[in-house]
């Protein structure tokens, strides 16, 4: 199956929030032997940073002003992904809902996207056996010469759907709407905004299950693999 010699292949999928993304990417890269990288952790990494160090996420003048200082390390690893700040484990802590309605905001300054798109390309390119990347730009402004673009969607609902599956207890008509802003705000930011590479394939997980789109990541990355 696998040969010595199979190129490193770098592969970006983007896509809004709930479709499937991180779930996708990770057992992608698992089966294949890639590394992995969830770069809306690193976001909201920066987020919890600048939130815990009492930074006014309101002014975007005071976010540029220390973008530079948080030290953002990820684990590469689909089966253990780490990430720490100055050291610390904050693998819990950027899944609050405290940084995750902050974390586009913060997303937003353009000084911020620079300082974690420079991190993503570094680690894009150590990766010895190649690499998934999962977000919202990477086919488009981080790694615009990946070997596979895949944009995932589906329907507002069922992503909502998932979502509040995975936050328990949590009504589906406010997910619904929370996605929908927050899409909004991704979609229209001036820098680096959620968008659809013009190469990039486009997978629709409104109706597959998890194992369905995992199959059809799988065959795209490997189809690649065979013809490069």
């Amino acid at each position: 199956m696998e040969n010595g010699a199979a190129q490193p292949v770098i592969v970006a999928i983007d896509g809004p929030s709930g479709t499937g993304k991180s779930s996708t990417s990770k057992a992608v890269a698992a089966q294949l032997g890639l590394s992995y990288l969830d770069t809306g952790a690193q976001y909201r990494a920066i987020t919890w940073w600048m939130v815990t160090n009492g930074i006014d996420i309101e002014d975007p003048t005071a976010i540029a002003a220390v973008a530079g200082k948080a030290e953002i390390v990820s684990g590469t690893d689909p089966a253990d992904p780490t990430i720490t700040v100055d050291g610390v484990d904050v693998a819990g802590p950027i899944r609050t809902q405290e940084v995750t309605s902050r974390v586009s905001a913060v997303s937003a300054v353009p000084e911020v996207r620079a300082r974690i798109t420079e991190l993503q390309r570094s680690l894009a390119a150590g990766a010895e056996h190649g690499i998934v990347v999962e977000g919202r730009d990477i086919g488009t402004t981080v790694l615009p010469d990946a070997d596979l673009k895949i944009f995932l969607t589906a329907s507002a609902e069922a992503r909502a759907a998932r979502r509040s599956g995975e936050l328990k207890g949590v009504d589906v008509a406010s997910t619904r709407e929370a996605l929908i802003r927050r899409d909004a705000a991704d979609s229209s930011r001036k820098t680096s905004p959620l968008a659809k590479a013009d190469d990039a394939v486009e997978v629709d997980t409104t109706e597959l299950t998890l194992a369905q789109v995992i199959e059809c990541v799988v065959t795209l990355v490997e189809e690649k693999r065979a013809g490069k």
